[in-house]
């Protein structure tokens, strides 16, 4: 069922009729820090909730087209396009679908939609309720990226990487953040494992809170990762090299498939496969 949501009072929320307050519980097990910053945002920004059929709203969402530059810088195998048959909106969510297919010189096609040039906004709460695909080669994902990468490039934009799923892992999603020497394989990442569940059999919130010199993640109402300016010098980088508080970042939801994160496809993969997303909704404070 689509979670309806309305804004009651200072940073609760009601969903389903379910009443909920603006603090999130911390995971224990992943030893999160006393010290941490944690800030309740409370005002509804942005948010589509994939509630008309059809292609998804160009006012809000456009598209990126082809196989980018070696594979997007990846590697990878698709062809994005914004065919319906890759990306269509219908029984209330988000549908992004990887085929095999012969398309463009490609033997995959899929989707990658982002709100560049339409949205985006420093700091705040984005999160996304999604059921991402299975197999080896899918590599699902929801991030961010500043706003300035046409003037200054990547990685100096700044990266943030809200999820990413390797097919082949169904119980595990990762985090990351990426800018100036910390970037690609030497990003600042960590790792979250479902005990009871699957990224692929259920829906899960995957979030972030962001704001001036940190950025928590989220699973569902789990706070399980912390990033911050400190986390650079542990990771020999110049904290100056912090780039997140430097303007506004806008967001993209893709579903590519193989390249460097989850490898490529195996003769076990099978396609079509979907990632469904439910909502995308962005909070910022009062």
């Amino acid at each position: 069922m689509k979670n309806r949501i309305s804004i009651i009072r200072s940073g609760s929320l009601i969903v389903n009729g379910l009443f909920f307050v603006g603090a999130m519980m911390l995971v224990t097990n992943c030893d999160p820090d006393e010290t941490q910053t944690v800030a309740n945002f409370k005002t509804l920004s942005w948010h589509d909730e994939f509630d008309v059929d059809g292609a998804p709203d160009p006012s809000m969402w456009t598209f990126d087209i082809g196989t980018g530059d070696n594979g997007w810088g990846n590697g990878e195998l698709q062809y994005y396009t914004d065919r319906p048959e890759n990306v269509v909106v219908e029984d209330g969510m988000l549908k992004i679908t990887a085929i095999q297919e012969s398309f463009e010189g490609a033997g995959y096609t899929s989707a990658r939609l982002l709100t560049q040039g339409l949205f985006s906004q420093q700091y705040g709460r984005f999160e996304a309720r999604m059921k991402l695909p299975f197999g080896k080669g899918m590599w699902p994902a929801f991030w961010l990226l500043g706003d300035n990468i046409d003037e200054i490039g990547w990685p100096f934009c700044g990266e943030i990487d809200v999820m990413e799923n390797g097919g082949s892992k169904p119980t595990i999603i990762s985090s990351a953040v990426h800018g100036p020497g910390y970037n690609a394989g030497n990003a600042i990442t960590k790792k979250y494992e479902f005990e009871q569940s699957r990224v692929d059999s259920e829906f899960h919130v995957y979030g972030i809170e962001w704001g001036p010199g940190y950025i928590n993640y989220y699973v569902d109402d789990v706070l399980y990762n912390q990033i911050t300016r400190d986390n650079l010098e542990e990771e020999g980088v110049e904290r100056s090299e912090w780039v997140f508080d430097n303007g506004p970042f806008f967001m993209i939801l893709n579903l590519a498939i193989g390249g460097s994160f989850d490898g490529n496809p195996n003769a076990d993969t099978v396609f079509p496969q979907t990632m469904y997303v439910d909502y995308v909704r962005v909070f910022s404070r009062d």
